[in-house]
């Protein structure tokens, strides 16, 4: 575990009051006749320009780069942005901290909300609470929901902005269940367990004695997966600020994993786990949004009509479900050159932009009111609004620059659990590794 994460690759606090709800402003990057706090004039923006380095290519850094050319040509300051990209957050990470302390560094950069968190620790980002409150080009707080909008605090200091938001999630087969006489989604662990194992037990009643291995759920060790399951038995991997994992929550947590893996109502090994489950190979299996349209294509493929359905994981009342995606970050320049990386940074966030990128990433829409924009939409992809509508109930990962490793080590743990077959008695010794692994990563 330590030598997987010591490279540091990762792809994949409360607000005060004045910052969790600021005083509404408008949605357009147009001249407002509010008076402005931030102590710049508006002229001296024109002509500005402004670096932005991405972590994206194909697709998204296609749509970003036209948000780029329909900003710059209809901006009322003239503010220009120059988009570069670095290919992925571990390359954007590296290339950003290297060019910290030169003139070549970016004004903007989109990364993940750890690296924000590091960064602001090291004093080159800009704190961005005046920004979002200013009278002038202030945003309202109130059309972000909680998951979304608190995950870039670092006490009452706000460190970037929501650039993209997603969720790992669970998928149902309902058809399937019905026919196991199962008739509502797992509202609790035990539920699941049930479940998992009835699809198991059914597997084994066929002439094919190649899927007796299968039907439950199939086993996803992404750490988000494994942070969900955590929050779900009311684990964590935080306490008093910092990081404990040999806690009783979390080896109910591993132990109940292990156990349904020993009854083998779950199981590993499939080559697509997205055709796995179209096949009705799972019951259940563990997907990121950007995943659905490719759920739903494999399903076509499968000619299968089953309905399916996305499900947080099952905590009792309401299920559990972890924010995560990547934050817009402002570093340290001079004042108009913050102000224009800001104004820049706000007209993405406006719901029109924001509607576009939903429908280029599946993702999450990070204004509640961007979710008018999307009727068409919403019906084309019916689990995505199931989605959407579990951001209710969201849960933000730890808001620490040391997550960025420890995360990592978190899902190479559960993996070798499974890998090398811990006993669920067992589970307590993985958890104290990781809680000392944690330790030394985030001195």
């Amino acid at each position: 575990m330590l030598s997987a994460c010591s490279t540091g690759s990762v792809d994949t606090a409360e607000p005060a009051d004045q910052t969790a709800t600021p005083k509404p402003a408008q949605t357009k990057a147009t001249p407002t006749e509010a008076a402005s706090r931030l102590n710049v004039n508006e002229e001296t923006l024109r002509g500005v320009e402004i670096k932005v380095w991405t972590p994206w290519y194909g697709t998204e850094q296609s749509l970003f780069e036209s948000f780029v050319n329909e900003f710059n040509s209809t901006n009322p300051w003239g503010i220009k942005a120059a988009a570069e990209t670095q290919i992925n957050f571990t390359n954007l990470y590296e290339a950003t901290t290297a060019s910290l302390p030169t003139e070549e560094k970016p004004n903007l950069v989109i990364a993940l909300p750890e690296h924000a968190q590091e960064w602001y620790a090291e004093g080159v980002t800009t704190d961005l609470t005046d920004y979002v409150n200013d009278p002038a080009f202030g945003i309202d707080a109130s059309d972000f929901s909680f998951a979304i909008w608190n995950q870039d605090m670092a006490g009452s200091a706000r460190v970037a902005m929501p650039a993209q938001r997603t969720a790992n999630v669970l998928l149902w087969n309902e058809t399937w269940a019905d026919e196991l006489n199962i008739r509502s989604a797992p509202g609790s662990p035990e539920d699941f367990r049930k479940q998992s194992c009835n699809a198991h037990d059914s597997m084994k009643k066929d002439s094919f004695a190649e899927n007796d291995a299968m039907g439950g759920w199939l086993v996803n060790t992404d750490p988000m997966t494994v942070y969900s399951w955590m929050l779900t038995f009311g684990g964590n991997v935080i306490e008093e600020s910092d990081y404990r994992f040999l806690t009783p929550d979390n080896i109910e947590t591993f132990k109940f994993l292990r156990e349904l893996a020993e009854a083998g109502c779950s199981w590993q090994g499939a080559a697509d786990p997205i055709a796995s489950f179209a096949n009705r190979e799972a019951l259940f299996i563990t997907v990121s949004l950007r995943d659905l349209p490719l759920v739903a294509r494999a399903f076509v493929s499968a000619e299968n009509r089953d309905t399916w359905r996305v499900l947080p994981f099952p905590k009792e009342d309401e299920g559990a479900m972890v924010v995560y995606g990547s934050s817009y970050v402002i570093l340290n320049s001079n004042d108009e050159e913050q102000l224009a990386a800001w104004l820049f940074v706000k007209w993405l966030l406006e719901k029109e932009q924001d509607a576009r990128w939903v429908e280029t990433t599946h993702l999450f829409p990070l204004r509640i009111s961007t979710v008018e924009l999307l009727g068409d939409y919403e019906r084309s992809h019916p689990q995505w609004r199931q989605a959407v509508d579990l951001l209710e109930i969201g849960e933000m990962q730890p808001p620490l620059a040391s997550w960025r490793t420890v995360k990592v080590m978190l899902g190479d743990g559960f993996a070798h659990m499974y890998r090398v077959n811990v006993a669920s008695g067992q589970v307590a010794a993985i958890l104290a590794q990781m809680e000392s692994t944690a330790k030394e990563l985030s001195k």
